[in-house]
């Protein structure tokens, strides 16, 4: 099979990087022309032109993008071309709008699958993403060994969109859990505990340590925000989860919270950040000792 990957950003970079070590990428596709330019020098893949070329020469469409228009859009191109295709949408999007686009592709002779993944930019690099799969079951029999090549774990989760609740219900905790984490490092530090103190109770003796306080609480300490996963992306995934609850009649009070936390982080100039950069929230709007 030949393998076409579109969307050269934090994560797909890496993605496809994996895929080309292991052989299984024929070539890409990224809006700003100077990434896949890039991507083309460093591993000798060849860089497509447009999205259109790419659906071309490919028998899998590899997608990851940043939110519901990057994939609406890209699709709206991909879908009259997409006959005898398998597109993989590796992209956090809104569940209905890619049960919508799956359609869509099947009307259109070709198969979409949702994929979104749960892992950072390390974790990509480490191969450790899980990866979760939602769509026609004979397809991700197809494609698994491809998404593997990133992957320490690749589950099917059922029908279109199972892949992309899944991926939510993770987000969901994992917002609101950074949000209290940043609150409780902010408690302890304010109350006169020494930083490395509050990550010692954060990280090794807490009930509630977690593989995300080893991650994010050193970050705190060293008020680190290099981006694993941006700030606006997770504000965009609680936004998405609050749509969904809306449209299910689903009370997400908890998450509903966390929201407002990540676009304050906004506001403060975090966008880009690291997600964890919430915690600028409760350190700037606190009285320190």
């Amino acid at each position: 099979m030949k393998i076409g990957l579109i969307g050269l950003g934090v994560m797909g970079y890496r993605i496809g990087a994996n895929l080309v070590k292991e052989g299984k990428l024929d070539g890409v596709y990224n809006r700003s022309e100077e990434k896949s330019r890039q991507f083309e020098k460093e591993f000798g893949v060849k860089a497509f032109n447009s999205i259109e070329e790419t659906v071309e020469n490919s028998d899998v469409i590899i997608t990851m993008l940043s939110d519901d228009n990057a994939v609406g859009s890209t699709m709206e191109k991909v879908i009259p071309l997409s006959k005898g295709k398998v597109v993989v949408d590796m992209s956090t999007i809104s569940p209905r709008l890619s049960i919508s686009l799956a359609k869509k592709v099947e009307e259109n002779g070709g198969f979409m699958l949702d994929a979104p993944v749960i892992g950072t930019s390390i974790m990509v690099e480490q191969k450790k993403l899980v990866v979760m799969v939602g769509g026609n079951k004979e397809k991700f029999d197809d494609i698994r060994p491809i998404l593997e090549s990133t992957a320490s774990t690749t589950i099917y989760m059922g029908k279109n969109g199972s892949g992309l609740y899944a991926k939510l219900v993770n987000n969901l905790l994992l917002g609101a859990y950074v949000v209290a984490m940043g609150e409780a490092f902010n408690f302890g530090v304010t109350a006169g505990l020494e930083k490395e103190q509050v990550e010692e109770v954060l990280t090794k003796l807490s009930s509630a340590r977690s593989p995300t306080t080893e991650l994010k609480v050193p970050k705190l300490v060293s008020q680190d925000y290099s981006t694993q996963f941006a700030t606006k992306h997770m504000r965009k995934d609680l936004e998405i989860i609050q749509g969904e609850a809306t449209a299910r009649s689903v009370i997400t009070p908890m998450s509903s919270l966390a929201l407002q936390f990540y676009r304050i982080a906004e506001s403060l100039g975090l966008s880009e950040d690291d997600f964890c950069s919430v915690y600028e929230v409760f350190r700037r709007f606190s009285k320190r000792p």
